[in-house]
């Protein structure tokens, strides 16, 4: 049975590209779901089975950041992993993101980063 994915980002393209780039990497999917901004991504956890919450941070609506924190306080959505994929330089920002439980791939990335990345994030076995 493959992993239930939500991909978070408000770049459409760049939701595309992670889809292709998890499609590459030889997981086991399930679903993948897709939102364009925190709010509809927190909207999706509530409809959805979600095993992996791939997010960005800089989001119109909800930031990622703002998503996370909700997701945290909430105990039905609080051990779902999260990988923040972006371009943030902020170092403080990532480190916030970290303390609250995010692995963080910075863009542009390879299939094999995201691959590693999830399997470490998830602790499957197959990730090099």
């Amino acid at each position: 049975m493959g992993m239930n994915i939500l991909i978070v980002d408000d770049s459409k393209v760049m939701r595309q590209m992670i889809i292709k780039t998890l499609k590459m990497s030889g997981l086991p999917l399930g679903e993948i779901h897709q939102a364009s901004n925190g709010a509809e991504g927190f909207e999706s956890l509530k409809a959805h089975w979600i095993d992996l919450v791939i997010l960005d941070i800089n989001m119109p609506v909800m930031t990622g950041e703002e998503m996370m924190n909700q997701m945290r306080q909430q105990k039905e959505y609080s051990d779902i992993p999260v990988i923040v994929i972006s371009t943030e330089g902020s170092s403080t920002r990532i480190q916030r993101m970290e303390q609250l439980g995010a692995r963080f791939v910075h863009k542009p990335f390879s299939p094999e980063k995201i691959r590693d990345v999830v399997y470490a994030t998830l602790n499957l076995e197959g990730g090099s």
